[in-house]
């Protein structure tokens, strides 16, 4: 994999949750957002500070468990915890495309395909997580996590076996970022793709779901949300921090309306 470019050391990236568990554990291999990825190579995640609700956790979950079956695979582990204002762990960035070349690509699963819902889609691979995820501020952005951060951090990552690995076939096998926006244009059509015109009524429910679950959260405040004690999230649990923390430097989502975070 080639190096990242620019001023980015160690990029990170904060998400909320669930989204940057489901990310980190192999589920999710689209990160969606209404910019271009600027960098390739190694990107970590971290979760913002904010709770998630359990209707949230539902719905995403109910969508992933629907994408996952269209490609035969029914026995969905999802994370135990959706821990917040934690660094989770990693994965590798290998490309970006925008969604109408993403939805007619038929070089890669159909459940794939169907996660891509926003202007941009980060193509995911080779998740690792922390061992021990550890307590952190984020940031707006793609930005560089502090050198000592990411020493610890290093040591303690493991690899994960996601449900349905994905290798996203570059259009130049010598050129590690051709994998770009308009790279795959001349393979799109005009016409639906079939992921489009043949969902069961179960699946485009859940995706339903999951948009109105996104579209909720990003309506929300940005500002952290202290633990209610007492009230658990069904057979999940969050992580309570340590000291409640302003997380008013980064924005409760990439853009009113989309759908990951």
């Amino acid at each position: 994999m080639a190096r990242n470019s620019g001023n980015y050391r160690n990029p990170c990236l904060t998400m909320h949750q669930p989204w940057a568990s489901l990310l980190v554990h192999g589920i999710k291999r689209i990160e969606g957002r209404s910019w271009p990825a600027p960098i390739r190579g190694r990107l970590w995640i971290h979760a913002a500070g904010k709770v998630p609700e359990p209707e949230t956790i539902r719905a995403m979950e109910d969508f992933y468990r629907e994408i996952y079956a269209v490609n035969g695979i029914t026995d969905l582990k999802f994370p135990e915890h959706y821990p917040v204002s934690r660094l989770l762990g990693c994965v590798e960035v290998v490309g970006c495309v925008r969604r109408e070349e993403l939805v007619c690509w038929d070089e890669i699963p159909e459940g794939v395909r169907l996660e891509g819902q926003t202007d941009f889609c980060w193509l995911c691979e080779k998740p690792q997580k922390l061992i021990i995820p550890f307590e952190m501020r984020g940031n707006q952005g793609v930005y560089n996590l502090e050198r000592k951060v990411y020493e610890a951090a290093v040591r303690g990552l493991t690899p994960v076996t996601s449900p349905l690995p994905v290798k996203f076939p570059l259009p130049d096998s010598r050129n590690p970022f051709s994998l770009k926006p308009g790279s795959l244009a001349s393979s799109a059509t005009n016409s639906p793709s079939s992921s489009e015109t043949n969902r069961s009524e179960s699946l485009a429910t859940a995706i339903a779901g999951a948009r109105a679950a996104a579209t909720q959260f990003s309506k929300s405040s940005n500002t952290f949300q202290p633990i209610k004690e007492g009230n658990p999230i069904s057979s999940r649990t969050i992580y309570k921090p340590k000291e409640p923390q302003s997380q008013n430097n980064f924005p409760a989502s990439h853009n009113t309306g989309r759908f990951d975070k």
